[in-house]
This record gives C-alpha cells, structure tokens and sequence, in this order.
C-alpha cells in the first residue's frame, strides 16, 4: 500500500513572480488526510481565500498554469511547484501566498524541493488513490500540438518531443521519463523554464515578465544561451517541458497510472488533456496503490 504524504513541519519562503516582479512570501503548513493540495490567498482575508489545486480550476494558461476561484483570486505559475509536490509523492498539503504569483525561485522545481524536504515529509495513514487511465484520450490543436494519455498497467511514464528549428541550441529533441522520485530530482527537477530574449523584450513592453532575470530563466539568444553557467543539461528544454506537464497533470486529483505522451504541446494542452479525460467517465478509474 502507498501512503498518503505531507510535510511534518511549516517551512516558509520568499522569492520574486514572475510577472509582478513583486516579493512574494509563500508559507507551507501540513494538512490532513484526503484534504489535497490547497492555495491560500492570505492578503485577502474578506474573500473566499481556498484554491484548489484542481485541473477545473484553471483559469488561465497562456505563458503558465493559472488558478483561481469564484471571488476572482488567482495563483499563477503553480505548475513548477505542482511538480515538485508530485516528485516528492505529496498529496496533501496547504499552501499560503501573499500575492497572486508563486515564486518563481530560479525557474525549475529544485528549489521547491529543497524547500520540500526541508520541512521534511511525513507518511499519513490513507493509502493513495491514483487515476487510472483505461482506455486512449488525445487533445491536438491546429498548430500541430499534441497530448495523449495511454492506459498503462502500473506506473507513470513521458514522452516528449519538442522542435525549435530557429535555433541550434535546441533543435529538435526528445524524451521518455519513467517517472519516481530519483529520476524527477535528478533529471526533472532541476530543468529550468527558457524564452528567448526578444519574445521576454516584448513582454516587459506590456508590463509582464518583470521578475525574469537569467537567475530565474534560461535567456536564449541566436543559437546560444545569456547565462553565464550556460545549460544544467544538454536537453534541459525538453526536460523542463516534462517538468511542466508533470505538475500540470498532477491537477487531476492525484498520481496518473497510464503513459502520456507530448508534441510541441504546453499548459493549454495538458489542462485540455485532463478535460477530455473526465468528460467521460469510461476514460478511467480511481484506484488505491
């Protein structure tokens, strides 16, 4: 039997959003059994403050995994940190913020799990119910953006493929993750977010992207990289894409058993993905490890 997780104890945090460029003071605290993983919206305390981590409750995925709620409260770019949580096996857990960004930390989930372990995790006395894809489920755009998931008998597995020709220094590339949690701290995690420095130019025009820095980001120019240190990995971009499809499907409620697959796909994909999968409830099955 697989336990439920949380972490034994609070642990706190402070970092930069992406977009606000705004200090952001992020709190964690353990939660019970059966409660998921649930934001808090603590600087506004005259409304609903609670956001679940829930695939229906994206509202917004156009440059990250956006949640909100009825009252209008949202928690942006929540995807890095949902990867960590399903690394790390935690399913239960209450996240406080005081702003409506995560932190963005240095653009990769090894910083949030860090913070993770740090807090240390602690095994609950509720077995872990995982959603069992039975059968195929796809969502393609019109652009040639593709996700699927796939019924697999045990386990989570990913594969991806990603193909930027206008630069050399990620071409084409590909990837097949078996997913557990030595592999997601050594390969996943540490995989950084990246744009390039034109597209990060125009977006600062419009007031978004101000806490970008290459501390933060993968900055390409051309066929290089700005950062100093240059890449963590050969393949850090096709690395960090499964990063995000990681915690953007550990919003269906808990860990999948089945096999996804993703082409060129991003946030849009994979929360439509999670749509499509239970809009028929034939498509799967909740089931105890």
């Amino acid at each position: 039997m697989t336990y439920q997780k949380t972490i034994k104890n609070n642990v706190s945090v402070q970092g930069i959003g992406l977009h606000s460029g705004k200090p952001i003071e992020m709190q964690l605290k353990p939660a019970e059994p059966n409660t998921g993983i649930v934001f808090y919206r603590v600087d506004e305390p005259s409304k609903n403050m609670e956001i679940p981590a829930r695939w229906n409750c994206v509202v917004d995925t156009r440059m990250n995994t956006c949640l909100g709620n009825a009252d209008g409260l949202v928690i942006s770019t929540v995807e890095h940190f949902m990867g960590a949580l399903a690394g790390l096996g935690i399913t239960n857990i209450r996240v406080e913020l005081n702003g409506p960004e995560m932190p963005l930390m240095d653009g990769s989930a090894r910083d949030f799990v860090k913070l993770l372990e740090s807090a240390g995790v602690a095994s609950q006395n509720q077995p872990v119910k995982a959603l069992k894809i039975l059968k195929p489920v796809s969502f393609k755009d019109d652009k040639g953006a593709e996700v699927r998931l796939e019924p697999a008998e045990a386990g989570f597995k990913l594969n991806f493929e990603i193909d930027f020709p206008q630069t050399k220094i990620i071409g084409h590339q590909e990837i097949k993750v078996d997913f557990n949690e030595e592999n997601f701290k050594k390969l996943i995690a540490p995989a950084r977010t990246f744009g390039f420095v034109a597209e990060l130019e125009q977006l600062r025009a419009m007031g978004l992207a101000k806490g970008a820095t290459l501390e933060s980001a993968i900055a390409i120019q051309g066929d290089g990289v700005l950062n100093p240190d240059g890449l963590r990995d050969p393949n850090e971009f096709v690395e960090h894409k499964v990063l995000d499809a990681i915690g953007d499907l550990y919003q269906a409620g808990g860990p999948i058993i089945g096999i996804f697959s993703g082409v060129k796909s991003g946030h849009y994909h994979n929360n439509q993905l999670l749509r499509q999968v239970f809009a028929d409830a034939s498509n799967y099955e909740w089931v105890e490890l």
